[in-house]
């Protein structure tokens, strides 16, 4: 099958100007050598522009609340942070906060519901990463309650609406989604998902695991249903050690902590770093100029929705080349001693493609493309992806994680490197 039924690459033009607002990105800045970087889910390349605002910004000594007008640049600067985070959630209600990762946002929120609700379960996906899953289920043990884990299908790589309305029960309170897995890289049907659990406990609280998801399409959380949406700037172009989260009405009135002195709405606990949220203004700018390539609209969320779309039709433009290659080059599907994990098609895949290689550790594999200067991820038997793999089976898979700066050229290389390397020494 050609790649040119799977999506549509960004203008070649266009996409130079995209590769250029990034560091780093065609070569290691440790070594100084080129190399390839499809290691995104790891954490993505960053923005320049980003990174030189933020650092703009950690420069200046001054903190909010004080009479001067260096404290109000300040208070100015995470004003238009969260107001440009409203628009990228998709989201005028709720609240947008900040913490240390998103992993810290994730455990927080779900710790909160766990410790203010009335008795009830704990439903959890096992195609959850542990920021999510063992949140939940280490709060559902801590406050007694039941915990009740959804499969997901080996064979398509992700978990339907049906499969929570089987295990959802009237009384749950709590349940976690992942939008998009970190190892089959398949999106799931939130919105759906969401319906479904509804449906069955209506008073139920959803939590949602964004982070894979967030570099690879649109955000639109008032058209999800749930009640918390978590990313990670790292994955997503902009800092490390730092989390997102949109926090519905209801989910900003759960009892949490807070400085006594202040509003019980309020959930940032101590000062914020200004830079943080002028990073990824930077971030947000950069999503409405790419947008203003592909609509004439000039309202920012326009402009957003805009830049995620051509965003996921790149990448799956690319991963149409990687499953099936190019007329000239054969694709993953098409390599006899690769299993791809997941089906062999594009619909819901975002920015990854996980496999195996008969006969070959993926370990070892990652070296042997290091050596050829292109840069992938082993996921094995760990704390992080020890769940996944034992439903599916396996020991250990690849991971090819790309996004949308990168190239077909880069695509070529590696699928030319993983034919040579399949053909043995």
């Amino acid at each position: 099958m050609s790649q040119l039924s799977h999506g549509s690459p960004l203008p070649p033009e266009l996409l130079l100007q995209v590769r250029d607002r990034f560091h780093y990105v065609d070569h290691c800045p440790v070594v100084d050598q080129p190399r390839i970087f499809f290691e995104s889910g790891g954490g993505s390349l960053k923005l320049k522009a980003a990174i030189a605002r933020s650092a703009e910004i950690a420069a200046i000594p001054d903190q909010e609340g004080r009479d001067n007008d260096a404290s109000r640049h300040m208070t100015a600067v995470l004003n238009q942070g969260r107001a440009d985070l409203s628009d990228y959630f998709g989201s005028t209600d709720g609240m947008v906060v900040s913490g240390e990762t998103g992993t810290i946002l994730l455990y927080r929120t779900i710790r909160a519901i766990a410790l203010s609700s009335p008795p009830g379960p704990v439903v959890s996906c096992n195609l959850e990463h542990p920021a999510s899953f063992d949140a939940a289920r280490q709060w559902a043990q801590s406050t007694d309650r039941d915990w009740l884990e959804v499969p997901f299908d080996p064979l398509s790589g992700k978990v339907e609406p049906e499969d929570y309305a089987k295990i959802v029960t009237p009384d749950t309170r709590i349940a976690t989604v992942i939008h998009t897995s970190q190892l089959t890289g398949l999106r799931v049907d939130l919105a759906g998902i969401c319906t479904a659990i509804r449906t069955v406990a209506p008073d139920c609280f959803i939590v949602v695991d964004g982070i894979q998801h967030a570099p690879h399409g649109p955000v639109d959380v008032a058209s999800y249903g749930a009640d918390a949406y978590v990313f990670s700037p790292y994955k997503a172009y902009s800092r490390l050690a730092c989390g997102f989260a949109w926090l519905s009405p209801r989910m900003v009135k759960v009892p949490h902590e807070h400085m006594l002195g202040k509003s019980p709405d309020i959930w940032e606990l101590g000062s914020r770093d200004p830079g943080f949220y002028a990073s990824q203004s930077s971030v947000i700018d950069y999503f409405c100029w790419l947008g203003a390539h592909f609509t004439p609209a000039t309202l920012r969320r326009d402009q957003l929705i805009a830049a995620g779309k051509a965003i996921a039709n790149h990448e799956k433009h690319l991963i149409g080349m990687l499953l099936f290659g190019d007329g000239n080059l054969a694709g993953l599907a098409d390599m006899p001693d690769i299993a791809v994990i997941g089906p062999n098609d594009t619909a819901d895949r975002e920015g990854i493609v996980s496999f195996t290689l008969r006969g070959s550790r993926s370990p070892d594999l990652v070296r042997r493309l290091a050596d050829r200067g292109i840069r992938v991820h082993a996921r094995i038997d760990d704390g992080y992806s020890g769940h996944i793999l034992s439903a599916l089976s396996l020991p250990d898979c690849l991971r090819v994680s790309l996004c949308h700066y990168n190239s077909p050229d880069e695509v070529r290389t590696l699928l030319t490197a993983l034919a040579e390397t399949a053909a043995g020494p």
